[in-house]
């Protein structure tokens, strides 16, 4: 895997430049990087919880990434709509529409999310908390201990529907600034144009990105502020 390690450290350091990313999309070709995906991904429950169809963590095999890999050579890889269902809200009345896909797409999922968190979490403002790797709500706590002393108010703002009113076209053309490579574009806009089934009926996704897809918070939302 130490091949699979380096690349990630090649293009991390491409994004402390602000350089661009090309040929990208050949290193979905690379297996270690399928094992580094496997490796953070078994543990968590979610790897036994079906899309929308049966295939989970249980039936993972080399076999299995090889199937991926060879699709993805010839572009013949294709997302699977994602199971959507609804969880409670906290201190709400309103439920959260989460968008559950097979583990393949899981997998792929977490390749691509090394690879761009790999690139653009070393752009991101250390003010930034939510969704990166090794920080979350006590980093942004401590943070504020340390360095908001004699703050007399905080704000908290929340932006209403964001993951559902996404624009596909805007989050593409934000990526491609960045990433000159049409091949791998046209797998995201695949992700994203994916669609979800509820009650077993496939509805289009015109817009947004599923909450619950392994991509889409820390990679595609995250913002250099």
């Amino acid at each position: 895997m130490q091949d699979a390690r380096v690349y990630l450290e090649l293009i991390r350091e491409r994004g402390k430049k602000g350089l661009p990313l090309e040929r990208v999309y050949r290193q979905l070709f690379n297996r270690d990087l399928y094992l580094i995906s496997y490796g953070k991904l078994y543990r968590n429950d979610g790897a036994t919880t079906p899309g929308s169809t049966d295939e989970t963590v249980d039936g993972m095999s080399l076999a299995k990434i090889d199937a991926i890999i060879a699709a993805l050579r010839t572009e013949r890889y294709r997302w699977t709509p994602v199971r959507r269902v609804y969880i409670e809200k906290k201190h709400s009345t309103k439920k959260r529409a989460l968008g559950l896909p097979t583990w393949s797409d899981k997998l792929l999922q977490e390749v691509i999310r090394l690879i761009l968190d790999s690139y653009f979490d070393v752009q991101f403002s250390d003010c930034s908390h939510g969704f990166r790797s090794g920080r979350g709500c006590h980093t942004a706590l401590r943070d504020i201990y340390e360095t908001w002393a004699g703050t007399t108010w905080y704000l908290e703002g929340d932006i209403s529907a964001c993951f559902e009113s996404l624009s596909h076209d805007i989050l593409l053309e934000t990526l491609a600034k960045s990433i000159h490579d049409g091949r791998f574009l046209r797998l995201i806009r695949g992700l994203l144009k994916a669609g979800y089934f509820e009650n077993w009926q496939w509805n289009r996704t015109l817009s947004g990105a599923p909450q619950g897809s392994i991509i889409t918070p820390p990679t595609m939302l995250q913002k250099r502020w």
